[in-house]
């Protein structure tokens, strides 16, 4: 079988040979199905690509095929991780897929993986994604829509943290608090220093990391659950009544905020803020529902705002990071977005005020 060659950094990979798509739908998927077409598909921040096989003689009438951009350099996440000690001996996408479905949490079936040429057929979950089904949804819908985001993400932090999976790459790193300083750092680099074309003052440098710290140390001081690390309404796709979890082989161990944060204090899609107070309580009763009980509800509402805080700063800097250094500057028009759920939540908490004092200046933002 032939094998595809690892393509330059940030250099486009060249399409998929489609006679050995062709070849490939006829011999490893189920009987009957033959190549109609391969449509490329809008793609995300990765340097995987994705395509579209149309089919004939189904069901399946299609799956998707996702391209790796090396076949075999799958050992090195996208992400920084914690735990880079335990040897990789799958592909990521697949080890954590498959613990994934194990606890019923919806994700794609694998159809074939063609390991040589980099290629994984996999269940179509369809092209609607959370936030095109709800930018113009009325409220009611818009809010039926993110509780079953809800429902989802608890069954994944319940069925898919305990008990604990050795195989699954997931329960060999977490968000400790050196990876949650690499993030919070790596905003200082891009989402300041780079987008400004000019480096912080040190004093003021070191006081915000200081500040940092104190909120990584009460991430990772928290009791640690599954956590997608990517769990937005574009890695949600609705298919029918359901909704599919996609882009979760960057998972870990975590707070049980850092996900609920990513759902609610979206970089593409704006809630309202009683909205986002209404959802935070339906989560904590769905929680409650399965004997996971958060007595205190105001802590755990700090608690989501930390996170939000350090989950949103990271992500601007990696918009920054993902157009200077990937070339891809798609993702810079989130960037106010998140930052203002920053502002809200540093002007809300008076104990942020250093932090909001040393940061503010460097970020307009913020101000």
């Amino acid at each position: 079988m032939a094998t595809a060659q690892p393509a330059p950094p940030n250099a486009p990979l060249a399409p998929p040979d489609q006679t050995l798509v062709a070849r490939t739908v006829e011999t490893h998927l189920p009987p009957g199905l033959i190549l109609r077409e391969l449509t490329p598909l809008a793609g995300d921040a990765s340097n995987r690509r994705y395509y579209r096989v149309t089919l004939a003689g189904g069901p399946p009438h299609s799956v998707i095929l996702m391209q790796l951009a090396e076949p075999e350099g799958f050992k090195q996440s996208e992400e920084a991780v914690s735990g880079a000690t335990h040897a990789i001996t799958e592909l990521p996408f697949l080890n954590v897929m498959s613990h994934l479905a194990k606890a019923e949490v919806p994700v794609p079936a694998l159809h074939y993986y063609d390991q040589a040429a980099g290629l994984l057929y996999l269940e179509d979950f369809g092209d609607m994604t959370l936030a095109e089904a709800v930018q113009t949804a009325d409220a009611a819908t818009l809010e039926s829509r993110y509780k079953q985001a809800i429902n989802v993400l608890v069954q994944m932090q319940v069925k898919a943290t305990t008990p604990a999976d050795p195989g699954c790459l997931a329960f060999h790193r977490s968000f400790d608090v050196p990876l949650l300083m690499w993030e919070f750092d790596h905003f200082l680099e891009y989402g300041v220093v780079a987008r400004r074309g000019a480096p912080m003052c040190a004093d003021d440098w070191t006081e915000i990391r200081q500040e940092c710290e104190r909120i990584a140390d009460l991430l990772a001081g928290q009791p640690r659950v599954f956590v997608h690390r990517d769990y937005h309404s574009r890695n949600l796709m609705v298919d029918g009544v359901r909704l599919g979890v996609i882009d979760f082989q960057d998972a870990l161990l975590g707070p049980a905020t850092y996900d609920l944060a990513s759902l609610l204090r979206d970089a593409y899609i704006r809630l309202d803020e009683s909205l986002i107070d209404g959802l935070v309580d339906y989560y904590l009763d769905q929680l409650a529902e399965r004997r996971y009980v958060w007595a205190n509800r105001a802590a755990f509402r700090r608690l989501f705002d930390f996170t939000s805080i350090q989950r949103n700063l990271k992500a601007a800097g990696r918009f920054v990071y993902i157009d200077r250094v990937k070339g891809n500057p798609k993702f810079l028009a989130d960037i106010p977005r998140v930052l203002s759920y920053v502002k809200r939540n540093l002007d809300k908490y008076p104990e942020l005020e250093t932090l909001r004092k040393h940061l503010t200046p460097y970020v307009p933002e913020l101000q």
